[in-house]
C-alpha cells in the first residue's frame, strides 16, 4: 500500500503541478485574442493577470502552513475544486474587471500547489531527484500545453472556451483526488519515507538566506518568460502564422515541450552529483542564451528560447532538494510556500514590468537585459551555497531501501 500510495502522490501531484501553471498561463495568450475583441491595449488588458500573478506567490506561505498544520492531502482537494471553479467563472466574465477577478481566484488557489503538493511528494520520495524530475516534466508540460490550449480553444470556440473547458476537466481530476483520499489509498505523512542526516543549524541559516536570493532571481526569469514569450512571438514571428493565435501558441508550446526533458536531466543530475554545483552552473549558463534571444528576429528565435528556458527549468530539481535537505520535515511546507513567495509572489515584479517596457519602448527587448542580469546573481549567489560531497546514486538508495 505504501509503494502504491507513493505512485498516486507522484501521479496527482504531477497532475496539479500541470494545472498549476496550464491554468494561471491561459491568459497570457487570451489576452492576445481580447486586444483584438474588446479593442483595449496590450498594456492595460495584461495589467488584469497582475493580481493573480500576486496571489500566486503570495499566498504560498499561508497555503504551506495550513498544509503543515492541518492536511497536505486536504489543501490539495481545494487546490483542484478552487482553481476548476474560478476558470469556469472567468470564462463567464463580462468586463475586465470580472477577469480580473476570476483571475485573482485562479492565483489564489494556484498557490496551494507549490508549497503543498511538493513536500507531500518529497515525503513520500525515496529517489528524490527523480521524483522531482519527473513531477517536473508534468509543469513544463503545463507551461507549454497553455499557449496551445488558449490559442487552439480560441481559435476553435472563441476565448470563453478557453477557461470553462479546461475548469471543468480540473473539476473531474479533483472528484477522482477526493474520491482517492477519502478511500484511504493517499497518505498524509508525517516523517520522510527516506529520512536524511540532519544539518547543521549554520548551514540551515546560510542555505535559508543565499537560496532566498537565488530563488527570487530563477523565480524572476520563469515567470516573466512565460507572461512575455507569447508577445514576443506575436511581434517577432507572427507572420510565420498569418498571425494566428493558435501559429502563436504552438510556438510557445514548442519551447516548453522541448524544454521539459531538461526537468529530467535535471533529476538524474541532482541525484549523482553534488547539488551546489549542479544549481549554480544552469544559471551561469543561462546568461549567453538569453542575451543570443534578445537579438534575433528570425525562426531560430525558437530553439534559442527552447534552450533558455530548458536551462532554467533543469536547476528547479536541485533547487527544491537543496531546500528539503536543510529543512525539517515538519517545516517544510512553510519553508516551500517561503520559496515560493519568493519565486512566484516577489518574482511576479518581473511580470509586473512587463506592461511597463512594452508602454515605454514599444518591445520587450530590455525584459532580456533584466533576465540575464538575474541569471548572472543567481550565478553569484549560487557560489556561497555550502559544499558537499556528491549525492548518492539512485540504484544505491534503492539498494537501502
Amino acid at each position: 500500500m505504501s509503494r502504491f500510495a507513493g505512485f498516486l502522490t507522484l501521479v496527482f501531484s504531477s497532475l496539479a503541478h500541470t494545472y498549476s501553471h496550464l491554468f494561471t498561463l491561459l491568459y497570457a495568450t487570451v489576452v492576445l485574442v481580447l486586444e483584438r475583441e474588446w479593442g483595449l491595449g496590450y498594456d492595460t488588458l495584461f495589467a488584469l493577470s497582475i493580481p493573480m500573478s500576486v496571489l500566486f506567490g503570495a499566498a504560498a506561505l499561508p497555503a504551506g502552513w495550513l498544509g503543515d498544520k492541518w492536511s497536505a492531502s486536504g489543501m490539495m482537494a481545494l487546490f483542484f475544486l478552487g482553481v476548476g471553479a474560478c476558470s469556469i467563472a472567468t470564462g463567464f466574465a463580462d468586463t475586465p474587471l470580472a477577469i480580473g477577478l476570476g483571475l485573482a481566484g485562479i492565483g489564489l488557489f494556484g498557490a496551494i500547489y507549490h508549497p503543498v503538493g511538493i513536500p507531500w511528494l518529497v515525503r513520500n520520495a525515496v529517489n528524490r531527484g527523480r521524483a522531482l524530475g519527473i513531477n517536473g516534466v508534468f509543469g513544463s508540460v503545463g507551461t507549454a500545453a497553455a499557449a496551445l490550449v488558449a490559442g487552439f480553444l480560441a481559435d476553435l470556440y472563441g476565448w470563453r472556451a478557453a477557461f470553462i473547458i479546461p475548469g471543468i476537466i480540473c473539476l473531474v481530476t479533483g472528484a477522482g483526488f477526493i474520491w482517492a483520499r477519502q478511500a484511504g489509498l493517499l497518505l498524509d505523512r508525517g516523517e520522510d519515507a527516506v529520512p536524511t542526516p540532519a544539518p547543521g543549524k549554520s548551514d540551515i541559516w546560510r542555505v535559508f538566506w543565499v537560496m532566498s536570493a537565488t530563488m527570487l532571481c530563477t523565480g524572476l526569469i520563469f515567470q516573466a518568460t512565460a507572461f512575455a514569450l507569447p508577445k514576443v512571438f506575436d511581434t517577432r514571428l507572427s507572420g510565420l502564422f498569418n498571425d494566428s493565435m493558435l501559429g502563436i501558441g504552438g510556438m510557445v508550446t514548442l519551447v516548453y515541450t522541448a524544454s521539459a526533458l531538461s526537468q529530467l536531466v535535471g533529476g538524474e543530475l541532482a541525484d549523482r552529483y553534488a547539488l551546489r554545483s549542479v544549481y549554480a552552473a544552469v544559471q551561469w549558463l543561462q546568461i549567453p542564451v538569453i542575451i543570443i534571444a534578445m537579438m534575433l528576429i528570425h525562426p531560430a528565435l525558437v530553439p534559442v528560447a527552447a534552450l533558455m528556458v530548458s536551462l532554467n527549468v533543469a536547476g528547479q530539481a536541485a533547487e527544491n532538494s537543496l531546500l528539503a535537505k536543510y529543512t525539517p520535515p515538519q517545516w517544510r511546507g512553510r519553508a516551500f510556500g517561503a520559496k515560493f513567495v519568493l519565486t512566484l509572489g516577489v518574482s511576479s515584479l518581473g511580470v509586473a514590468v512587463i506592461p511597463v517596457i512594452y508602454r515605454v519602448t514599444g518591445t520587450l527587448d530590455m525584459l532580456f537585459i533584466l533576465l540575464a542580469a538575474a541569471a548572472a546573481g543567481a550565478g553569484i549567489f549560487a557560489l556561497l551555497l555550502p559544499r558537499e560531497r556528491a549525492a548518492q546514486p539512485a540504484g544505491v538508495a534503492q539498494a537501502a531501501e
